[in-house]
């Protein structure tokens, strides 16, 4: 055994990091592995692509969280380019799962997890963590975005995400209009389930070549929607308007017209109502 040491935790950040809410989607692509390989062994040496049934899986992971810190709080949007991989000196300690096992969490070695190609955030802080914490391949970018609300009509269960380029200025984030791409998932009606697929290991490959594996804990299921080809086509879009970006080329040559397998979904709970007034009569 290697006795490998505890990366450092950059100053002034604490670990772990606290989610005070968290609204998540993430689409999978099952897809030819050879090109989900080559990207791997350019950007994560020490990992080896997950292949369900011959097919490789890439995710698309978008998250609007809030976190509370002793003087304030703050909202971040992100979006993760991922590709499903393990490292590849744990292969033996793998299960053989088809997707729908994968995507309900029968992997409980947890050594199936998500590297990171592009993360795209809206917020220069969680930017420079990521970066400096986990390896992230993260840059600026902001989000215009809808999603099922407690706060809006009932039967609303439908996601939309643009994400549009930005820079970081003295004065912070700096949106721009360039449409990076956008991803629109329609779940009104669709048959799902609760599944207990995390904690989620992201992997992360930092600039000596060293891989970093970090656990993300969900305390509640997730929401998983199985998808056949004709239902993706019909419930789910991604628009790359630009492929001669780096994002764009690698949505392009890894997903290409490949349909959704699969949505899974979470969204934090209320902890708290304020509930409709009333009047109060003067006389009694």
């Amino acid at each position: 055994m290697t006795d490998l040491p505890l990366p450092p935790v950059a100053a002034p950040y604490r670990l772990p990091f606290h989610y005070g809410a968290l609204h998540n989607i993430g689409v999978d692509y099952l897809v030819d592995p050879e090109p989900v390989r080559d990207l791997l062994a350019e950007r994560h040496p020490q990992l080896t692509a997950a292949e369900f049934d011959g097919r490789a899986c890439v995710s698309l992971n978008y998250q609007l969280y809030f976190a509370q810190y002793p003087n304030g709080g703050g909202i971040t949007q992100e979006i993760e380019f991922n590709l499903i991989a393990h490292p590849t000196a744990c292969a033996a300690l793998l299960p053989r799962l088809d997707y729908q096992q994968y995507a309900r969490g029968w992997d409980q070695t947890k050594q199936l997890g998500i590297a990171r190609i592009h993360v795209v955030c809206d917020n220069p802080l969680a930017i420079d963590a990521g970066t400096r914490l986990y390896a992230e391949p993260k840059y600026p970018g902001w989000f215009e975005s809808t999603m099922p609300s407690l706060n809006g009509p009932a039967d609303a269960q439908s996601w939309s995400v643009a994400c549009r380029r930005a820079g970081v200025g003295a004065d912070g984030l700096e949106p721009q209009d360039t449409l990076l791409f956008s991803l629109d998932a329609d779940l009104a009606g669709l048959p799902h389930e609760p599944v207990n697929n995390t904690p989620i290991t992201g992997y992360g490959t930092d600039p000596q070549e060293r891989l970093l594996a970090g656990a993300l804990n969900v305390y509640q299921p997730y929401r998983h929607h199985p998808l056949e080809p004709a239902v993706a086509a019909r419930r789910i879009r991604l628009h790359v308007p630009d492929s001669g970006t780096e994002l764009g080329r690698h949505l392009g040559e890894l997903i290409g017209p490949a349909p959704a397998a699969g949505v899974w979904t979470y969204q934090s709970p209320p902890v708290a109502a304020h509930n409709r007034p009333y009047y109060v009569p003067s006389k009694l």
